[in-house]
């Protein structure tokens, strides 16, 4: 009598943490579907500045013909401006991208964006479907130039 009323107490034990994972699923894949129309753009924070005195980080501003930030002009997250910092820019489907490409073409880790040598280089990272910067795929590392179009996948960046 005692192991049928144990085994009715695992099933039930069982049924309620089955239970308890779908919820967790299903709060998950709620909580996805609300934020997939934000583009999700890592951006840098703002320079602090120490009391009213501005000089004690002045701007310095670009020179003429010097690119400022990426904008993409195609796909999915068209309009998005991201500034560049010095900060190498990583494009792909990985969350901790700075920017995340919802892209079936798009892998993982597909291409970085470095500051080398007072230039702009673009480096694919092994991706599935290349990168292409004007109509030349990429097999090392290449300068961007202004304007010219960065295409991974259904996405286009351009500097400026």
């Amino acid at each position: 009598m005692n192991s049928a009323l144990a085994l009715q107490l695992m099933r039930f034990g069982f049924l309620a943490l089955l239970w308890l994972f779908v919820l967790a699923t299903m709060r998950v894949i709620r909580t996805d579907l609300r934020t997939s129309g934000q583009p999700r753009v890592a951006t840098p924070p703002p320079a602090r500045r120490r009391g009213k005195n501005s000089d004690a980080f002045p701007q310095a501003r670009p020179a003429p013909g010097t690119p400022t930030h990426l904008l993409v002009t195609e796909g999915g997250l068209t309009g998005t401006r991201i500034g560049l910092t010095g900060a190498p820019v990583l494009i792909g489907r990985a969350n901790d991208s700075t920017l995340v490409l919802e892209d079936d073409y798009a892998s993982t880790r597909h291409a970085r964006i470095s500051l080398q040598d007072g230039l702009w280089v673009v480096e694919d990272l092994g991706s599935t479907n290349g990168t292409y910067l004007g109509q030349r795929k990429l097999d090392g590392p290449v300068p961007m130039e202004l304007g010219v179009p960065l295409r991974i996948g259904k996405t286009a960046l351009e500097l400026r």
